[in-house]
């Protein structure tokens, strides 16, 4: 247990949080201390109960069972992988940035969490962010099951084909795609290839609260990594997973 504690602890602050709360969140349905019920995002109790929470615990909460296990192990992997590598990489120096980033993914999920009836919000908001990351990467080379390998460009479509197959969904996945698309477009790509402005910018109360830290990204805008060349410190995770998007960058063994 203190193994577990260490790592737990040595996590960066909004990795730890998410990781930590999905599991507590995720345990409490499992075990019924609260029911599911309401910790699902509904329509109606959301707006006409006003049970404002759920926004928030549909965000934390998956509904656990022996048939949905495995899926959410898997999406508990690439939680911790891939915000792990974006808050120590490209936002390492700018906590603000990525907090925005993770509420503005978070908003845009819940918006299309009522629209499309999803109770949960876990699989388009895990994709959103690796997503985001698979953009600032995206000729470092990926592994996936059966010792396929790929560009880091292709694993978010690559995830939603295998869901469709698997177990006949994939929506969530596209979902969760076109979120984490609408932001890298808003903040990154437009201003740097179509030379706009950037239309997406943290709110300076952040910056406030969560300063740059000195040395780094002085907010949006700033050019992503040129590919392949990101920082993977952190990035591993390991374990029987450890094939499921893991990177190497071009020209390494």
């Amino acid at each position: 247990m203190s193994d577990i504690q260490t790592w737990f602890n040595s996590l960066p602050q909004f990795t730890r949080l998410w990781f930590g709360l999905t599991v507590l969140f995720t345990l409490v349905g499992r075990f019924g201390l609260v029911s599911a019920y309401y910790l699902a995002l509904l329509y109606e109790p959301l707006f006409k109960q006003l049970q404002i929470w759920r926004p928030v615990t549909a965000l934390f909460w998956y509904p656990l069972s022996p048939q949905t296990g495995f899926h959410f192990l898997i999406n508990l992997y690439f939680l911790y992988n891939y915000s792990l590598r974006l808050e120590t990489g490209i936002f390492a120096r700018s906590p603000a940035d990525y907090l925005f980033m993770l509420l503005f993914n978070w908003f845009c999920s819940v918006v299309v969490g009522l629209f499309m009836n999803y109770p949960m919000l876990m699989d388009p908001m895990v994709i959103s962010v690796l997503y985001v990351w698979c953009q600032h990467n995206r000729d470092t080379i990926v592994s996936f099951w059966f010792g396929t390998q790929f560009k880091a460009m292709y694993l978010p479509w690559v995830l939603m084909l295998f869901n469709l197959i698997i177990a006949g969904g994939g929506a969530m996945e596209l979902a969760g795609i076109l979120i984490g698309h609408l932001y890298f477009f808003l903040v990154f790509k437009y201003p740097q290839d179509f030379g706009g402005p950037t239309l997406l910018r943290t709110p300076q109360f952040l910056y406030n609260y969560l300063p740059n830290i000195s040395g780094g990204m002085g907010g949006f805008g700033a050019p992503p990594p040129r590919p392949g060349a990101a920082n993977q410190a952190g990035g591993g995770g390991g374990g029987a997973f450890r094939n499921w998007g893991a990177g190497h960058r071009l020209g390494r063994e």
